[in-house]
């Protein structure tokens, strides 16, 4: 009996933390939508309590936009705004922190509830704590990236900083969901298989460099430096490379669009590989199902992304095909990472 008390308790704990896992998703993609609307650097102050409020009446809100007014992003960029268009680009970096407040609420109440009802067991402690400081850190690290943005030389924040706040993202939500299946899934739905684990694991860390650069692509706007597929505005490697230094491979937009293209076909390739070896392999149930999924991921990802590119320059379509493709990508990264749980060595 007391079995079956903790083995609900834990499946409550993961319930929660899957919960948690959708949350941070369409926090990733509300980020998103945040960049690609320019509305970042609307909000130029910090408040994570009173900033929960928004300008409740017109005095505020010209308080608010006077404010936005002394940054270089509306001094050389958006000097032609109206109150209306400063409202849109403030309501989507509001709804950014207000999301993240709302997790930071899903995450304590229960928390605490858990603590008092004894579900939360001795050995979740310590990722509890890893959980709540991941979380900590990634506000830490928006608010840091906006701050290097209000001045009056930046149009936008750096990409570098934009990667970070990203990839910090990516961790916390990778993290959330080993968290939760720990809890929920039986070892015995994995597969024993040494070369195929070492195969995703490094297929993993080639993805994650992948997402780096589509955070330096959105950074950069680099998917405009060329709206043209399969070839580079006419070229397969673009002639102004040929006398670039290796740091221009970070900061060129042209350069960056190449090798984030590039990349995928070479994941593409990989993941046709992987494919064709994990099913080779007999295993639980749960890898079963998922082991054909890598494949159907990727290629919609490659699409999505072939359109992103082609319709960079018509704002309306790359604001939705953006974040359809940072959408798949995040469940590209999520399949990977269930699949490296399921896969053991031993």
């Amino acid at each position: 009996m007391t079995e079956k008390i903790a083995a609900k308790g834990s499946r409550a704990v993961a319930i929660w933390l899957m919960i948690g896992v959708f949350m941070i998703i369409v926090q990733v993609l509300l980020g998103g939508i945040t960049r690609l609307t320019g509305s970042g650097l609307s909000i130029t102050e910090w408040k994570p309590i009173l900033g929960a409020v928004p300008p409740m009446n017109e005095s505020d809100w010209l308080t608010a936009f006077e404010k936005y007014k002394q940054i270089g992003q509306f001094k050389q960029l958006n000097f032609d705004f109206t109150l209306s268009d400063f409202k849109f680009i403030y309501f989507w970096e509001w709804f950014h922190r207000e999301w993240a407040r709302f997790i930071g609420l899903v995450f304590f109440i229960p928390f605490v509830w858990f603590i008092v009802t004894k579900k939360i067991k001795k050995e979740m402690i310590n990722p509890m704590i890893i959980l709540f400081l991941l979380g900590a850190l990634q506000g830490l690290i928006g608010w840091i990236m906006v701050k290097s943005g209000l001045n009056e030389e930046d149009l936008y924040v750096s990409h570098f900083r934009l990667s970070i706040h990203f990839i910090a993202a990516l961790g916390l939500l990778c993290y959330t969901l080993w968290f939760a299946l720990k809890l929920i899934v039986d070892p015995s739905k994995g597969v024993v298989a040494h070369s195929l684990q070492k195969f995703t694991t490094g297929l993993l860390v080639l993805l994650v460099v992948q997402l780096v650069f589509g955070a330096f692509m959105a950074g950069l706007k680099a998917a405009n430096f060329a709206t043209t597929w399969p070839l580079i505005n006419g070229e397969f490697i673009p002639s102004s490379l040929s006398n670039d230094t290796l740091s221009s491979f970070t900061h060129d937009p042209l350069a960056v669009h190449f090798i984030h293209r590039n990349l995928a076909y070479v994941i593409t390739v990989l993941v046709i590989i992987w494919f064709l070896r994990a099913k080779k392999i007999q295993g639980g149930k749960l890898f079963e199902q998922l082991k054909a999924l890598p494949v159907f991921m990727i290629l919609l990802q490659v699409l999505l992304g072939i359109f992103t590119v082609l319709y960079a320059n018509n704002a309306s379509a790359l604001l939705w095909l953006g974040v359809a493709h940072q959408f798949t990508g995040m469940l590209f990264l999520l399949l990977m990472v269930t699949l490296i749980f399921l896969i053991r060595r031993k």
